[in-house]
């Protein structure tokens, strides 16, 4: 799988995706990762295998404590992807407001009389 489908699939989890917004704040044990999460810590490392395979984060061995890091380079794979999109579409919205404003500058059309039949008796 190449790297980029790896890193998706890491992130499609929503575990994952917390565990990811406890080490935006700073390294954590796995401990302290587990604490919100009503799951084992067998489980825990299950998901940080996952993400450690992805590249999403870096785990160290500190005597007992063996703190987990975010790693940012992974991320920046993704934003890299995802500018690319994120140009185009910005792209697309300012022409949309461009063709908006040229809509809002043409005066309104006038109407017309309509056309009454008259028959007669």
């Amino acid at each position: 799988m190449d790297p980029l489908s790896t890193t998706f699939q890491a992130l499609a989890d929503p575990t994952r995706r917390a565990i990811l917004a406890q080490l935006a704040h700073g390294e954590r044990s796995v401990t302290e990762l587990a604490a919100p999460f009503d799951m084992s810590l067998p489980g825990i490392s299950k998901h940080l295998k996952v993400l450690e395979h992805a590249g999403l984060i870096t785990r160290s061995r500190e005597a007992q404590w063996r703190p987990c890091r975010i790693e940012p380079r992974a991320l920046m794979t993704i934003d890299t992807w995802l500018d690319d999109y994120r140009r185009l579409w910005n792209a697309r919205f300012d022409r949309l407001e461009e063709y908006l404003r040229e809509l809002q500058a043409k005066p309104a059309p006038t109407k017309g009389r309509k056309h009454v039949r008259r028959t007669k008796k």
